[in-house]
This record gives structure tokens, sequence and C-alpha cells, in this order.
């Protein structure tokens, strides 16, 4: 077969520098625009920021058409992640009521000032740093020892041992493999170093080992490690019930013993992993004005920008100024100028649009949030969903309720009796409203939460309600039972 050119003609779609920078700005947060904007101003220097004092003048191109509100008083805003409870626990999981930061069940006393000044230095030494301080002082054999420095940085910011024996012989040679009994050695000699309950493979281990180095005279200690090792699940439900029945004595000791072992710290390694804020500069400002909320741009967020006239005016009198890096230079200024303002036309479009459609959220809270798709949200603003989805992401607004990301308001609906919707978020915020006010001795199964949904016109079956039951961090019935 001879070798021929042929001339074909096709169209395919691709996506021009300005394109693609207008995508890129679209998606990503505030302060990662913040970090774009000052990377450009040191490589560009046909584009400067205002002084916010400067009193602009007519040739500058600023880029804030749109009108905003008056300054914050708080330009940043700290968003905590909130943790969703799940009903089964694996190896390693720590459910909410085990969180370090909040008392246990049965444990009703806050921490005590000695407590709170015994982790004050944590912020200061990280966890790997203070177990590795200590191995000066163990006299194991050097092949404990090295595996031990392995293991510890295979621990996870709570202090548990994240990896197996199988997992870490995948990562040496043949002839490195660790035995099954050299495995446990090394292990239990993790474990021994401070803070107590380190190395632990899993919760139930890191309560065994806080409990088995009390004091002897500790009251109900023998008793609360009984039930660690042989009645784990029967406590995680706080199935005291169950548990007196299995002891055969009364229920006010049972009580006792689980109250010393809510007093145990779950997560040993926590005190020195401070866990560092998230820092957000809200887009979006919802007040209420004339009965109605509304949302405008937050002025802090929007930056300055114009062109620089002087070397504008040099390249426009270089009659060879068009093929020039500087005039390259000119036209990346002005497509930074623009696809930013563009960016901030169409979060405060979609910011808008959704304030409208959630006017009873923020008039009411969760329960009164309505059902909402990013579809139906661009089709009235024209755009793509893809378009809503880069904008809903990592863009905050703040209101009187709090801080919320854009996609927080975007959630499928039930079908109620009345042809109307309920929202997820509402469902799980009347679920909240119901166990709250529900008697602890007998607690709502989910068959009766679906009854009293029902009851209220929204019309969902009973899996939903348990599924919106643990996204809502509710537990079960046996969790949720008292006495």
């Amino acid at each position: 077969m001879k070798p021929s050119l042929q001339l074909r003609l096709s169209q395919s779609l691709t996506l021009t520098p300005q394109l693609q920078q207008s995508i890129k700005l679209l998606q990503i947060s505030t302060l990662e625009l913040q970090q774009e904007i000052g990377q450009m101003l040191l490589e560009n220097p046909l584009l400067e920021q205002v002084d916010p004092d400067y009193d602009a003048l007519d040739h500058a191109e600023p880029i804030a058409k749109t009108e905003v509100v008056p300054p914050l008083q708080e330009q940043y805003t700290t968003v905590s992640a909130t943790d969703e409870k799940t009903e089964d626990f694996g190896e390693g999981d720590i459910p909410d009521w085990a969180d370090a930061s909040n008392d246990w069940p049965g444990n009703p006393e806050a921490p005590d000032e000695d407590n709170e000044q015994t982790f004050s230095h944590a912020e200061d030494i990280t966890l790997r740093a203070h177990l590795l301080g200590q191995m000066s002082m163990m006299k194991e054999e050097p092949l404990v020892l090295m595996w031990v420095r392995a293991l510890i940085d295979a621990l996870n910011d709570d202090g548990y041992l994240t990896v197996t024996r199988e997992e870490c012989n995948e990562l040496v040679l043949e002839e490195q493999r660790i035995e099954a009994d050299v495995w446990e050695q090394v292990v239990a000699a993790l474990q021994t170093l401070d803070p107590v309950g380190v190395g632990a493979r899993h919760l139930q281990e890191c309560l065994r080992l806080q409990l088995e180095v009390l004091p002897a005279s500790t009251p109900y200690a023998s008793l609360a490690l009984d039930i660690i090792n042989l009645h784990f699940e029967h406590f995680k439900a706080r199935d005291f019930g169950r548990l007196k029945r299995l002891f055969r004595t009364e229920e006010e000791i049972i009580k006792a013993a689980c109250e010393l072992i809510s007093k145990q710290n779950p997560r040993p390694g926590a005190q020195y992993t401070g866990a560092a804020a998230s820092y957000v500069l809200p887009d979006i400002v919802v007040r209420k004005q004339r009965k109605r909320w509304v949302a405008s741009l937050n002025p802090s967020t929007v930056p300055k920008l114009r062109i620089n006239q002087v070397y504008a005016n040099i390249l426009s009198q270089n009659k060879q100024g068009r093929s020039t890096p500087m005039s390259t230079q000119l036209q990346e200024a002005r497509w930074m100028i623009k696809n930013i303002e563009q960016r901030f036309t169409t979060i405060l479009r979609v910011g808008q649009a959704i304030v409208e459609r959630q006017q009873a959220f923020f008039e009411h809270g969760e329960i009164a949030m309505r059902p909402l798709v990013l579809r139906e949200i661009a089709d009235e603003l024209e755009l793509h969903e893809s378009t809503i989805s880069r904008v809903t992401s990592a863009k905050y607004m703040i209101t009187q309720r709090g801080v919320f990301e854009l996609k927080y308001f975007f959630g499928s609906g039930v079908a109620t009796d009345t042809g109307g919707a309920a929202s997820a978020m509402a469902i799980k915020a009347m679920l909240k409203q119901m166990v709250a006010a529900e008697d602890k001795k007998k607690p709502l199964n989910d068959s009766k939460l679906t009854e009293l949904l029902e009851a209220q016109g929204i019309m969902v079956a009973r899996r939903t309600v348990a599924k919106y039951r643990e996204m809502a961090g509710i537990g079960s019935v046996a969790e949720r039972r008292e006495g």
C-alpha cells in the first residue's frame, strides 16, 4: 500500500484560553481566587489593584459593577465540619457520642480545669514527635523498635493504628516481612507509650487499654473492664437493663461502671492534633429588606482591578505593539478583569435565585426548607447545570442563621398528600423535633416516626425514614433508650 496524503474537513469543540480561565475562576473558592489574583499581579505589569482609598479616574477599569451591601464587621468566618453518625461501628470507627470534645453518655460532668491544663501543651508538639521522644526509654529488640517507629507513622490523628500486618508486609521485601508473633509484640510495645490507648486498633481496645491501667482501688473498674471485654455492644447501645441481667447486679452499679468507661478518652491522639479551623470568605450576604430576604455580594470579596494606563498608553503609541509580549499581557489582563466580573455576576445571580426560592428557610429554619435541584436554577438563569454546580461549590452565604455553602440549599424532595413536596432537610429537622420530644424510656421506632410524618401529610417509606434518621445523626431505638 503506497503512502498518500489526504485532506479531511472536520469540526471539533475546543476551549479557548479565555474560556478555560473563566471556568477555572468560577469553580475555585474566593480565598483561592485571591491567591490567583496575587500571582497574576506579580507576573503581569499591565494589571494592577486599585487602592481602596483611591478616587478612581475616568480611565480606570474597575470590575465591581454590581451593587453591593456595606462591608461586614467580620470578613472571615470559620466553618466547622460535622460528622455524620452511623449506626454500625466497624474496626476503628468512633461514634459521635465518643467525641473527646463532648461528654459521653452517663457523664454529666464537664471536663475540669486540671484536664484542660493537661492538654494545654499539645498545641506545640505533634503526636508523632511525642511518641518518638519516648522510644529512647524502650528496651526492646532492634527489630521491634524499627517496626514501632514505622507504626507510629501509620497512626491516624486520633492515635489509632490503621494498618494491618498484611498491609505492612506488602510494602517490604520478602525477607523483611514480619511474623504474626513479632507483630503482636510490636503492637504491644507501641501501646505502652503515652498517652494511654494510643496504638489501639479499634475503640473497644482503646477503652480496654485505659481501664487496665487504672488503680486496683478504682471503684467499679473490674466491672467496667468486663463490660468492655464481654458486652461492648450492649454498652454502645446503653442497654443498662440487659447488662443488669447479664451481671446479675443492681442497675445503679451498672450505670456507675458505664460512667467510668465514659470518662476514658476515646481519642487519645487528638490532644496532639489541634483541629485547624477552616476559614472561608462569604460571597453572598443575605439580609431582610421590606419583609423579603435579599442577596447581595459581600464587598470584601470583590477585588478592584484595572489596567495600568501608563503601560497601555505606551503600547497604543507603538505601531508594533500588537506583536510584542507586553501586548499579550495586556490582553491577558483584560481577560482576567472580564472573567472575574463575570464570576461575581454569576455568583450573585445564583445566590439571588436560591434566596428567592428559600424564603421560608430564612424565616423559619430547616423545617421550612423546600426541595431544590440544579436544573431549576439553571433553567431560570439560562445556564448549564454544570455551571450552577461550579458556582455552588466552595461558595458561601452568610445569613442570620449562620454560614452555608450554596449547595446546602439543594436537595431532593418527598411527595406530600397535598400534591406538594417536602425537602430531605425539612424531614430531618422534623425527625429531630420528634426525637427530642419523645419518651426516653420508650423511644419512637422508625415505623412510629413514619406514621407521625404521614399524619403531617408527608408520604414517606419506613426505610427512607431510617436513612434520613441516620443522616441526621439520630441513633437507633436501642441507642436512645434510657433506663
